[in-house]
C-alpha cells in the first residue's frame, strides 16, 4: 500500500525502547551535504572514525550494505541500528531482476484472476486490489546476453521499433544507446565468439522505446518520485509528495537521424547538464505539482485525477512484486526513486528503479527539496518503529 503522511518523531537516544532520534550518532560513507546538513540539523552526531561501531544510523552505500550483511563477517547489528538498503535491494533497483520480478508477478496475478473467473476455489485470490492491477506497465524488455535470440527474434517481428539499451548495473545515463537496426547491436557486442554467440561487454537490458512521450513545449521529460519503504512483511511505503520532472533540453524528435542525440533522448540530468543551452537557474526541472496542473488545464480534472491513481498502482504493484523476495531485516529501510515516463496518452510506464537516488543539487530549490525528503525520511522511519514497538 502507498501511502501519502506526515509524521514527527519525537525519541531520544538511550530510551526504554531502544528508538532514537534527537542527538543521535550516526555514520556515512555518503558525503552528500543534504544527508549530513539535515542529520545534524536534526541534532545527530556523526561518528569520529571509520571504525566506529557506536552508531544508531548508517546511510551506507549499497557496496557498504552488502558487506554489513555478509554472513561470513558474523556481525549482527544491535536492536536499535538502522541502515538505509535492503540486504538486497537489487531484486528491485538491477533493471534485469526488475522487469523479471514484475513480469512474474503480473503472470501470477493474471492467473488468479482467470481462475476465480473461472470458480476454480484452489487458487487463491486477492481481488479486486486497492490499487487496480495496471494492463501494463514495464516496456517489453529482453536481459543481454542471456535472451538474445529471443529479442532477435521479437526485433524481426516488428522491424520498425527502436530499442533501447542499458547496462543493468550502472546510473546516471552512462552506457545507454538507441538501437533502430539489428546490426547496430551486434556491433556494439564486440564481434563473434567461437560458437557464433555474440559476445557481450557486460550485462545490459534493452527495452521497447517509448518514442511516443507526453512533450511538453515540444520536450520530452521523466518524472522522479520518492518511496520510502519501512516494512515489506507487511507492505509498509510512503510516496514523497516534492517529486519533479526532468526535460531534456533539446526538442523532440522521433527522426532516426536523432537517435543518437542524448539531449533529445535521455533526461538524465548527469547528461542534460553538458547541453550548450542548460538552463541553470531551474535545472531542467519542474515540480510534479505544476505537471499536474498543466495536465488539468490540458487535459480536464478527469484526466488528472486517474493520472494520479495509475501512477500510485504502478507504485504500489512494483513494490508488491518483490514482496516475497526482499529480505525484510528489521534494521532496514530503504528510499527509492522510481522514474516513470508517461506517453502521449497518458499513460505511465516504469523506466527504472534507483536504490541510490542522487542527491546531488543542481539549483537552491532541487538542494532545499532534496534536504526535506532526507527530513522526511528520518522522522518516518523512527515513527514506525515506534508505532511497532
Amino acid at each position: 500500500v502507498v501511502v501519502v503522511v506526515v509524521v514527527v518523531a519525537d525519541m531520544r537516544r538511550g530510551s526504554d525502547r531502544g528508538f532514537v532520534e534527537i542527538g543521535a550518532l550516526y555514520k556515512s560513507d555518503f558525503d552528500k551535504q543534504v544527508v549530513l546538513r539535515t542529520l545534524e540539523r536534526r541534532g545527530w552526531q556523526r561518528t569520529k572514525g571509520d571504525d566506529d561501531e557506536d552508531w544508531d544510523l548508517y546511510w551506507a552505500s549499497v557496496h557498504t550494505v552488502r558487506a554489513i550483511f555478509n554472513p561470513e563477517n558474523g556481525r549482527r547489528l544491535h536492536e536499535h541500528q538502522l541502515v538505509n538498503h535492503y540486504p538486497n535491494h537489487y531484486e528491485l533497483t538491477r533493471k534485469d531482476l526488475m522487469h523479471r520480478n514484475i513480469k512474474r508477478y503480473r503472470k501470477e496475478k493474471e492467473k488468479h484472476l482467470e481462475a476465480a473467473m473461472h470458480g476454480d476455489d484452489r487458487q487463491p485470490f486477492s481481488w479486486p486490489d486497492e490499487h487496480e492491477l495496471p494492463q501494463e506497465w514495464v516496456p517489453t524488455t529482453f536481459a543481454l546476453p542471456s535472451d538474445y535470440a529471443l529479442f532477435v527474434e521479437e526485433f524481426r517481428r516488428n522491424p520498425n521499433v527502436t530499442w533501447i539499451a542499458k547496462p543493468t548495473g550502472k546510473a546516471q545515463g552512462r552506457g545507454i544507446f538507441l538501437v533502430s537496426k539489428l546490426n547496430q547491436l551486434k556491433k556494439w557486442a564486440g564481434g563473434q565468439a567461437p560458437s557464433g554467440q555474440t559476445l557481450f561487454r557486460e550485462p545490459y537490458v534493452v527495452s521497447r522505446y517509448i518514442a511516443d512521450p507526453l512533450l511538453v513545449g515540444g520536450k520530452k521529460f521523466d518524472m522522479r518520485m520518492y518511496v520510502l519503504v519501512t516494512n515489506y512483511r507487511p507492505l509498509k511505503a510512503f510516496l514523497y509528495r516534492g517529486g519533479f520532472c526532468r526535460f531534456c533540453v533539446e526538442q523532440y524528435s522521433s527522426d532516426v537521424a536523432e537517435l543518437d542525440n542524448v539531449f533529445v533522448h535521455l533526461t538524465n540530468v548527469a547528461i542534460q547538464k553538458n547541453a550548450e543551452d542548460y538552463n541553470d537557474k531551474t535545472g531542467g526541472k519542474w515540480a510534479y505539482d505544476d505537471l499536474l496542473l498543466f495536465i488539468e488545464s490540458t487535459r480536464g480534472i478527469e484526466a488528472r485525477e486517474k493520472l494520479v491513481i495509475e501512477i500510485e498502482a504502478v507504485l504500489a504493484h512494483s513494490l508488491k512484486a518483490v514482496q516475497s523476495a526482499i529480505i525484510n531485516d528489521k534494521h532496514c529501510f530503504e528510499m527509492y526513486g522510481f522514474d516513470i515516463l508517461l506517453d502521449s496518452s497518458l499513460k505511465p510506464w516504469l523506466l527504472e528503479v534507483n536504490a541510490s537516488p542522487s542527491l546531488s543539487t543542481t539549483t537552491e530549490d532541487d538542494r532545499l527539496l532534496k534536504m526535506r525528503l532526507i527530513n522526511d525520511v528520518i522522522g518516518l522511519v523512527y515513527a514506525c518503529r515506534a508505532a511497532s514497538a
